[in-house]
């Protein structure tokens, strides 16, 4: 096989690299696209200077210089991971006749949950079951939940996921069962055995009991099988309810006690709700994350910590192994910070009408930054070398405290008192004053999008990740199912990720210095924003143009004509293709680059707004987030591929104002060629690009006229838009052209 690599130990292969077929195409298309590129540019700033002699002209070559330069520099960042993108493979049955299961290495695994509402308890409940009964040594496991909205109904819900395990982990082992996510197993199998009737009564039982006490928002006495069970809640419910409440760390299961129906001992399972004061920053997950990190060092401190969504539940029993094939590996492991595995989504529809599988950030670019120093770490689904978090690989920064330390071994139980005593202490919220914490150790503070900064400041110190993408998803998560979710959540992106493009870190700048070709890959991603310039120059300039009579493109019949078929044909050609490659459908590729431009219309142009107002002074950020509820009627319309608009939120009113200018203004050049008023040639492009967002806004225009359920857009949205899209053409009119 051409290309292919192997790393082994002795005679025996745990993964291999191979390069993809299509580096040497993107290569070739990258040498002529850059060409094509730099003539673009060319002409606009030729047009600049010497020609624009009218304001008209002067604010046309202006705008259309920047919009396509942003676009090139956005090109430029995206060759950096299409230059040798790689397929790795792995191979751990080969692992397995090498290593006994009682060598493996110890695994902690982090879940983290916010708000019982928005996070149903019984999402985390099936995520921490699904990876308890993993395929590895329960010895070796160690589950940590960490509550950060303090809700003694999360910690109900674990409660009974803990006596619910006694049974289902045996039973998965038994039946080989693969799904070990009770509500996904349950939901496709539909098996009659009845061994398997018994334990999914005694699962929908536990969903009962949780979903009351849910909807109560209180544990009743008919819960309650102890008085030693009364004695805590009453405990916990007085320190939740408190503003400043103090850090509450259950030990739910205890491996080296806990047993199983059939004998075998249990994975621990703790609960962490770390404390919380009005005085001190919390520092959102990432502080969440670091607090699992000191507490799980105190009671287990596995060598290898994988980090989860909370609703993130495992696909693969067999997942640490893959992770291990890398890990183990002596050629790969001294560099080695994460494996990160790739997000996948259930219930997606089926042409993924909000591109929640974000296909390109999650499976198709990590393939080619597997290429050079490996994938960013995406906040769930990864395998870290808890030795990465402190310091580089040559330069280990010691804790302040040996216990904290990734080579400290654990030699109490961890529900003596004087572990509880100490993860108690290193949990509070004043531990990390004057330590290292946040800024050179664990996962590192200032930007909300904490996943992105950790492995981008793990990737500058010399670490390196892989990217393990098998066959059979390892991980199912669930994706928003509207667009409003969708947008907020991509806007808290924005904003986190500007916060590390302006900070002594950007990855133009520190990234490229500390690490060259993949500070690229990152600014990438730092500049998401940059996006809202060109697309809100091409979603309204050609059309204002276009309603005035101007002319702004070249004809058909001019060279140029071709340069910009060739650049835009390029771009959506290349991006299709990938799709296509990677087994997907033109449906989910179309709306990929619908949402893509919805987002720079919404997200991240708000986002941008935001971070603006926020460096000022103005405003203060926030952390929201993003429901996992599902409304049953809202579910539906997602399943009909309608899209969900409702809320009357100001993120609608510029892609609505752009849905209304380019039908007015496709409408108005239409009869205009009609009357023969208008040249065909001279307007061919203006047309086409206002058809092209005219088809993309269809749901939009959908929304306004032919739906009247809850889901559409509200008229208070429709009738500012309308005023706006006026506004607009009237300014730009009396103004400009």
């Amino acid at each position: 096989m051409g290309g292919l690599r192997e790393s082994t130990t002795s005679t025996t292969t745990f993964n291999t690299v191979e390069p993809l077929r299509r580096t040497t195409l993107n290569r070739v298309l990258a040498a002529v696209y850059s060409c094509a590129i730099s003539a673009l540019l060319y002409h606009h700033a030729q047009a600049l200077l010497l020609h624009s002699k009218t304001l008209v002209s002067f604010t046309i070559s202006l705008s259309l210089l920047v919009a396509d330069t942003v676009l090139a520099f956005m090109w430029i960042t995206t060759q950096s991971f299409r230059m040798c993108p790689v397929h790795r493979r792995e191979y751990p049955e080969n692992l397995k006749k090498v290593t006994k299961r009682d060598e493996f290495p110890g695994l902690d695994v982090f879940i983290c949950t916010a708000d019982p509402y928005k996070e149903p308890p019984m999402g985390v409940v099936n995520t921490a079951l699904s990876v308890m009964a993993y395929d590895y040594p329960t010895k070796m496991v160690s589950v940590y939940v960490s509550d950060d909205g303090g809700s003694i109904l999360t910690l109900f819900a674990l409660m009974e996921a803990a006596k619910f395990a006694s049974h289902w982990l045996p039973f998965c082992r038994k039946n080989y069962i693969m799904e070990r996510n009770p509500d996904a197993y349950f939901t496709s199998n539909q098996s009659c055995s009845s061994e398997t009737e018994k334990i999914k009564m005694m699962y929908e039982s536990l969903k009962v009991r949780v979903g009351h006490v849910v909807e109560t928002g209180k544990v009743s006495d008919e819960y309650i099988t102890s008085g030693q069970e009364r004695e805590a809640f009453d405990k916990w419910t007085d320190r939740f309810t408190r503003q400043d409440h103090p850090t509450v760390i259950q030990v739910l299961l205890e491996s080296s006690k806990d047993k199983d129906i059939t004998g075998n001992y249990l994975p621990n399972l703790v609960y962490v709700s770390r404390e919380k004061s009005t005085t001190s920053h919390h520092y959102f997950k990432a502080g969440a994350l670091n607090a699992l990190l000191r507490v799980s060092a105190t009671m287990s401190n596995a060598p290898i910590v994988l980090t989860l969504d909370c609703d993130a539940y495992s696909n693969d029993p067999e997942t640490p192994l893959r992770a291990l094939c890398y890990i183990s590996d002596p050629n790969i492991r001294p560099n080695l910070a994460f494996v990160q595995f790739p997000q996948r989504f259930r219930g997606i529809n089926k042409n993924d009408i909000y591109a929640s599988e974000n296909k390109c950030l999650y499976e198709i670019n990590p393939l080619g930054h597997d290429g050079l120093r490996g994938p960013h770490y995406v906040g769930t689904g990864t395998f870290f070398c808890r030795r990465a978090f402190f310091g580089d690989p040559s330069t280990f920064i010691t804790p302040e405290i040996v216990e904290l330390s990734p080579d400290n071994a654990v030699e109490e139980p961890i529900k003596s008192q004087s572990i509880l005593s100490l993860a108690h202490r290193v949990a509070g919220c004043n531990y990390e004053n004057q330590t290292n914490w946040g800024s050179k150790i664990g996962f590192r503070y200032g930007s909300l999008s904490e996943d992105y900064f950790t492995g981008f400041r793990q990737h500058c110190e010399g670490w390196r990740s892989v990217f393990c993408h098998p066959e059979r998803p390892a991980f199912y998560g669930d994706a928003p199912n509207n667009l409003l979710d969708l947008l907020h959540q991509n806007k808290r992106w924005a904003i986190g990720l500007l916060q590390v493009t302006f900070s002594k870190y950007s990855p133009v700048i520190f990234g490229l210095r500390s690490m060259g070709l993949m500070g690229l890959t990152y600014s990438h991603s730092a500049f998401w924003t940059s996006f809202s310039i060109p697309i809100t120059v091409y979603a309204f300039l050609p059309q204002l143009a276009l309603l005035n009579g101007v002319t702004i493109f070249p004809k058909v019949s001019e060279p140029l004509f071709f340069l910009y078929t060739f650049l835009f044909l390029g771009a959506y050609g290349q991006e299709l293709l990938d799709f296509v490659l990677e087994g997907e459908t033109f449906g989910k590729w179309w709306n990929d680059q619908r949402i893509w431009m919805i987002k720079g219309l919404s997200s991240y142009l708000f986002g941008f707004i935001e971070y603006l107002l926020n460096s000022l002074g103005i405003s203060a950020l926030g952390f929201n987030v993003t429901s996992k509820v599902v409304d049953d009627e809202l579910s539906k319309r997602y399943d009909q591929e309608i899209f969900e608009f409702g809320a009357p939120s100001p993120m609608f009113v510029p892609i609505t104002v752009a849905a209304i200018l380019n039908f007015f203004s496709f409408s108005w050049g239409f009869l205009q060629i009609i009357r023969g008023i208008s040249d065909m040639q001279g307007l061919f492009l203006q047309m086409l690009l206002s058809g092209f967002v005219i088809v993309n806004c269809w749901p939009i225009y959908e929304a306004i006229v032919l739906r009247s359920d809850k889901g559409k857009l509200p008229v208070k949205v429709t009738v500012i838009a309308a005023f706006l899209a006026w506004a607009l053409y009237y300014t730009a009119t009396s103004l400009i052209f």
